[in-house]
């Protein structure tokens, strides 16, 4: 996103604060209006010719830089493994780190591993989990128990 002084173009097709079309302008008056609004000039993009600008609200132009740099990124999965016997403890601190995941804009992999006849365990356990993450994010599947594993993914909210 190119703001204000670096916008090298001699003149910019200029939309207001509000929305509104004000034409084509020149940089350099452009650049006046901003500092006279006390907003910033930023170029949209540099396909066309004169390129697009808008005036934008200081803090709006951070945060929707921001947003667009969160938007590019894709999604990843992490994986958490756990086992059936965990401790309280364990448990809280895998809780959190998987929040701390989702907050984050990755998507998360519970997996539990299974040994014998502790699947009815592996599904409470998971089960709790997803309770405890609710606010961070929905399941994209349900929990799938298959051989020795018990798994659930869980995307951003």
């Amino acid at each position: 996103m190119i703001k204000n002084e670096k916008i090298k173009a001699s003149e910019v097709e200029l939309t207001g604060v509000n929305g509104e079309n004000l034409g084509v302008v020149a940089t350099a008056e452009a650049l006046a209006m901003a500092k006279k609004l006390k907003v910033d000039l930023v170029c949209t993009s540099l396909a066309s010719s004169p390129p697009p600008c808008r005036l934008v609200a200081a803090a709006a132009a951070k945060q929707e830089a921001q947003q667009a740099a969160k938007r590019e990124r894709p999604p990843k999965v992490k994986e958490i493994r756990l086992t059936p016997q965990i401790e309280d403890h364990d448990l809280a601190t895998k809780t959190e780190q998987a929040a701390r995941l989702l907050r984050g804009g990755d998507a998360v992999l519970l997996v539990v591993r299974v040994q014998g006849k502790e699947g009815g365990e592996a599904k409470a356990l998971l089960e709790t989990m997803l309770k405890e993450l609710k606010p961070f994010g929905r399941p994209a599947t349900g929990i799938q128990a298959s051989g020795k594993q018990a798994a659930v993914q869980l995307n951003p909210v």
